[in-house]
């Protein structure tokens, strides 16, 4: 029986055997006192990686999101972000309900941009009536584009010359190290803090971590206490994001490079619409008749090939897609149309 070809995201990867047997061997002790030596070692090399003092191990993305975004505002600030940004639309409105900061979202532009010229215009002027602008949050890659580099820069000095911090959701943040071919630090440089998911292409199976200035992460050690991230002989999960960190960066060329086959392939199918943006990376987003799209959805599932299929479906590849694979799920979805048309 083949394989199960897994493509609704690139957390669903599964632990290769080395991974396990460095968790395994993983020396441990108690985090909470700091004396897990795994952990220890993770948040150095972390910190080291994207240029910045120190980094903190968190159970998940949305948690060191949640507590960098509570870490730089206070009760009643706000902080303005991007519309679909996963930090607004897809973390249960952490950051407003436990930490009292206001989100101010604004439409993303076509390259996963926010226009800055709109950014300004949000920013709350100095008066009792309104919350205080105090973050800017940017997501780096988002919908699997790679922001570009001058942007970068650009939102860094305008960030400085209103007085606001500038944090990164970087879940995907080495995609686009690879994309573009450039050191971590030439995208971490530009943040007063960083998250980085070790879970999704980089194959650990849980955590993210979070980085930027000493007392910024002293406070953050804080506040992730308080939602519930101390966690004890946490060296065992801290092992896996090491060996993530230090074996699957270069290999996400490879996700990259299937993803543009995948791309290829679906764009000689008339009856769908592929989307083709250069900056793109591990994902594709095709289009089609919302009346087929379960039907496809439920015909892959038939063939062992997960979607998550709607009016706009998006594929996900990972290290744990091959280029047969997608050799395999174009097949299929020629078999689809084929047999939708006879």
């Amino acid at each position: 029986m083949p394989s199960l070809i897994d493509l609704r995201s690139d957390t669903v990867t599964k632990p290769s055997p080395a991974m396990r047997r460095a968790m395994a061997e993983a020396e441990v002790g108690d985090d909470v006192y700091r004396d897990d030596p795994t952990v220890n070692r993770l948040e150095r090399h972390a910190a080291q990686l994207l240029g910045c003092e120190a980094a903190l191990f968190t159970a998940s993305g949305t948690q060191a999101n949640l507590i960098a975004i509570i870490s730089h505002c206070q009760r009643g600030d706000e902080y303005i972000v991007g519309q679909t940004a996963h930090t607004y639309r897809y973390e249960a409105g952490g950051a407003a309900v436990l930490g009292s900061v206001q989100p101010q979202p604004i439409e993303f532009e076509d390259d996963s941009t926010l226009d800055l010229d709109k950014v300004a215009a949000k920013i709350k002027p100095d008066d009792i009536h309104f919350a205080r602008t105090r973050l800017l949050c940017l997501e780096n890659t988002q919908n699997g584009k790679a922001l570009p580099l001058p942007y970068l820069a650009q939102a860094a000095a305008f960030a400085r010359g209103r007085g606001l911090k500038l944090h990164l959701d970087g879940a995907r943040l080495m995609n686009a190290v690879v994309k573009d071919g450039v050191a971590v630090t030439d995208i971490t440089g530009h943040f007063d803090s960083i998250s980085l998911c070790l879970s999704k292409g980089l194959g650990a199976p849980v955590g993210s971590v979070l980085a930027g200035r000493g007392e910024f992460i002293e406070e953050a050690r804080k506040w992730r206490k308080m939602v519930g991230g101390g966690m004890r002989q946490a060296g065992i999960l801290a092992a896996a994001g090491l060996f993530a960190l230090e074996h699957n960066v270069q290999r996400l060329a490879d996700d990259h490079r299937h993803a543009a086959m995948l791309a290829s392939g679906l764009a000689s199918f008339t009856e769908l619409t592929v989307e083709n943006h250069p900056a793109q990376t591990n994902m594709v987003f095709f289009r089609c008749d919302p009346s087929r799209a379960a039907a496809l959805g439920q015909f892959l599932a038939g063939r062992g090939i997960l979607v998550s299929a709607g009016a706009v479906t998006r594929l996900v590849t990972h290290l744990d897609v091959s280029g047969d694979d997608i050799a395999r799920v174009l097949q299929a979805i020629g078999d689809f149309f084929a047999g939708a048309a006879a």
